[in-house]
């Protein structure tokens, strides 16, 4: 099951991530560090009801933040569709513990069809460079690179930008 995050549970995303951050290290991917994801950018997601979470057996075993703000670090990158409403994807996430089984096909099939129900032009997500398995999940979805951006309060290596269209606008061809 999928629903919103409370407040409670922000102990529990932190071990998530943290651990995700530390399987990754493990295997040369310096994505993830002390400093992001925290404590402070939880708690603004859950104050916007922007986290999920992913329950199974009544443990929360994954999380993804799906806002409608743009950072600022993406003002350079040409997305694919024009600047009207859009969701970004953020902090997706799945204890490393349940990698491999699907959960995060499932949080960004959510994503996808929120983003569709509510009519947004397209779902933009970043990710490292240097995480393969990553890019490779997401052009298995069908999303298409679009830039990169850097942050570098992570990592001195670039982040790749990707969007999935949602609609067709006038005058485009859709992807």
């Amino acid at each position: 099951m999928i629903r919103w995050a409370n407040s409670a549970e922000i102990p529990k995303i932190l071990q998530i991530t943290k651990a995700c951050a530390h399987s990754m290290i493990e295997r040369g991917i310096l994505q993830w560090n002390e400093s992001y994801p925290n404590q402070e950018q939880f708690a603004e997601d859950i104050r916007r009801n922007e986290l999920y979470v992913y329950i199974y057996n009544e443990e929360v075993i994954g999380c993804i933040v799906i806002t409608s703000l743009k950072d600022s670090e993406y003002e350079p990158i040409q997305w694919l569709t024009s600047e009207l409403e859009h969701y970004y994807i953020h902090r997706l996430a799945v204890h490393p513990d349940h990698q491999g089984k699907g959960y995060a096909r499932k949080l960004m099939d959510f994503a996808e069809r929120k983003g569709r129900e509510d009519g947004v032009a397209s779902i933009r997500l970043d990710t490292f460079s240097k995480n393969p398995r990553n890019q490779h999940f997401y052009k298995q979805r069908g999303y298409l690179k679009v830039g990169h951006i850097f942050l570098p309060n992570q990592s001195e290596y670039p982040f790749y930008c990707f969007e999935l269209p949602l609609i067709n606008e006038p005058g485009k061809s859709s992807p």
